[in-house]
């Protein structure tokens, strides 16, 4: 009996039952539909924000990282958790005191109507193909496990998280991902446990590493390892702290909330991101040739190490709560996606341009859902597209998109909350000049005309790869971020008709949004029905214990239940109404 596909489809069933749990709250109105109506609690809107960033890539390109390059794979996600500790300090509350449904909308707030159409078109196309890099992700993952063909994989987990966001909008979203966040924490916790008792402890971990463990191999200039982490906190800053990104605190409930939600998310992706690699690091000693039983799979056979380590070291069953895991990640990222793109569409262009403002709400929650099915039909054939491209690896993939094609439009949407006196073209020519940047950067200033500047006449393939997201990174640092700070030079607020609407703007984000302290009637709903849940997937993980394991295997997921369902009763608790 395969246990591992029975586990598969009871997380699946639970994913179902979550859009049917979410459905009606999500259904009042287009509100309701796109951000949860803005009543969301910290607790869920942070494993959003959480789970959004986690995505399968951290499983299969970034795990394949650390199995090969040791320490330094940990540098991006210690860079999110300082993203989202500066979101904590201030950028989270000031999102969601923006008081608007669709990140385009507090666009058009800042800057004006052209803009707003500029980055619609601008946002759409891109999260679409970032949303493609993770569902490839997933299925070059699963084929390797089921040996099943990635393009069945890919169609069958798209039109999963289709579902679920077609049916259940933002409340759906949210609540999968906070029971997500429970499988991730859940599995990673119990492979780093095990990881560490058969490599022999954290010592004999980094001491027997085929490898330099901090710094890795083919490295012949460790500055540029520290070099590379600098930056990637200048990127993951711009990343999370930006207005295309701000629907993930839109759906907070107040703003006090939303400051929580960005604590609990670099929180959780700083304690995280140490557990979630002691797997690969340890299957780099303890299977040293993991990769090589998946070359078919091309430059990303070291993605699949995750499979390796869990098909060898752990009980039977774990496999099927790791592909859970895997599909959790890609699910929340690519839902979270679709669900945005709905409402940037809808609100930006349906509603103000094809319909002039004679739109319903009801209509409008019509369209998003219509808008939704064709963004996800829209991911699923740009993730087959990216099969063709076995030359490089999803890690190599995933940055080239973000650095590259997001960080000229990153810039303005997220300075535009510092830098206030900016020309109403500012915006989309920072951008135009950011994709110039990037174009220089890979035809021209490229990481070997760059280390020729300073005497270096060869470097290695890995360099190459550190050095060209570095390079990314610095040019718009000062390129593209100067040009947009130096169009203040050209600012005349007696000229700018958008002038009054930009000063309200900015009196708008710092007034907060206080909502009651008590528990309302949907707060209520919100942990009842997750609790009833989450205890109802505890008792799916009590019966894994009855699969044929040895002592210690059945102890595992023993400790699991125990775990979650602790989590669901008492979210199940604070969701009952006080007595009167």
């Amino acid at each position: 009996m395969n246990f591992d596909y029975i586990v598969m489809a009871g997380y699946f069933l639970l994913m179902v039952a979550i859009s049917l749990a979410f459905k009606k709250m999500a259904s009042s109105s287009s509100s309701d539909y796109f951000r949860g109506g803005g009543k969301m609690l910290w607790w869920m809107v942070g494993s959003t924000a959480f789970m959004t960033q986690f995505s399968a890539f951290t499983f299969t390109g970034a795990a394949g990282k650390a199995f090969s390059d040791g320490f330094a794979v940990l540098g991006i996600f210690f860079a999110n958790a300082v993203g989202y500790l500066v979101a904590y300090l201030y950028f989270a509350k000031r999102f969601r005191q923006m008081r608007v449904d669709t990140p385009t909308e507090g666009i058009r707030a800042r800057y004006d109507a052209t803009n707003e159409q500029f980055f619609t078109w601008m946002i759409i196309p891109l999260s679409v193909v970032v949303a493609a890099v993770w569902l490839n992700g997933l299925g070059v993952f699963a084929s390797a496990v089921f040996g099943s063909d990635i393009s069945t994989t890919i169609w069958a987990t798209g039109l999963v998280v289709l579902l679920i966001s077609l049916l259940s909008g933002a409340w759906g979203v949210v609540a999968s991902d906070f029971i997500q966040t429970l499988i991730i924490a859940m599995v990673s916790i119990a492979c780093a446990i095990v990881a560490l008792v058969k490599v022999g402890g954290p010592v004999e971990l980094v001491s027997s590493f085929p490898n330099e463990f901090w710094i890795g191999p083919d490295m012949n200039y460790p500055l540029v390892i520290f070099c590379s982490f600098l930056f990637f906190v200048v990127k993951q800053f711009q990343s999370l702290n930006n207005m295309q990104d701000a629907y993930r605190f839109l759906s907070a409930k107040d703003s006090h909330n939303a400051s929580k939600a960005a604590l609990f998310a670099g929180l959780m992706m700083l304690f995280g991101c140490i557990i979630w690699f002691i797997p690969p690091w340890a299957a780099a000693t303890l299977y040293p040739d993991a990769a090589s039983e998946y070359s078919s799979l091309g430059a990303k056979a070291r993605d699949a190490v995750y499979l390796v380590f869990a098909r060898e070291a752990m009980p039977i069953g774990t496999i099927g709560l790791l592909m859970a895991g895997l599909f959790a990640a890609t699910m929340s990222s690519m839902d979270s996606a679709l669900n945005r793109n709905s409402g940037i569409f809808v609100r930006s262009f349906y509603a103000n341009i094809l319909r002039q403002g004679k739109a319903s709400d009801k209509e409008q929650l019509r369209a998003g859902q219509v808008v939704c099915v064709i963004n996800g039909l829209a991911v699923i054939l740009m993730a087959q597209y990216f099969l063709y491209l076995k030359e490089l690896s999803l890690f190599d993939l995933m940055m080239q998109v973000t650095t590259l094609l997001q960080g000229p439009i990153l810039v303005p949407l997220c300075f535009g909350l510092i830098i206030k006196n900016t020309p109403k073209w500012a915006p989309w020519a920072t951008v135009v000049f950011g994709a110039l940047v990037s174009w220089s950067v890979l035809n021209v200033f490229t990481p070997l005309v760059v280390m020729g500047w300073f005497g270096v006449e060869e470097i290695t393939p890995r360099e190459h790869s550190e050095l060209l997201t570095m390079i990314t990174i610095a040019a718009h640092l000062v390129f593209t971020t100067g040009f947009f700070w130096a169009t203040t030079l050209f600012y005349n607020p007696e000229t700018d008709p958008n002038h009054q609407k930009t000063t309200q703007f900015f009196k708008d984000i710092e007034r907060e949004v206080v909502a009651e302290q008590q528990h309302s009637e949907v707060d209520r709903a919100q942990c009842k029905k997750l609790g009833t849940l989450i205890m109802a997937m505890s008792s799916g993980l009590v019966l894994m214990t009855l699969i044929p394991n040895p002592l210690w295997g059945r102890l595992v997921f023993a400790g699991c239940a125990l775990g979650v369902f602790l989590i669901g009763f008492a979210l199940s608790r604070s969701g009952k109404a006080p007595a009167a």
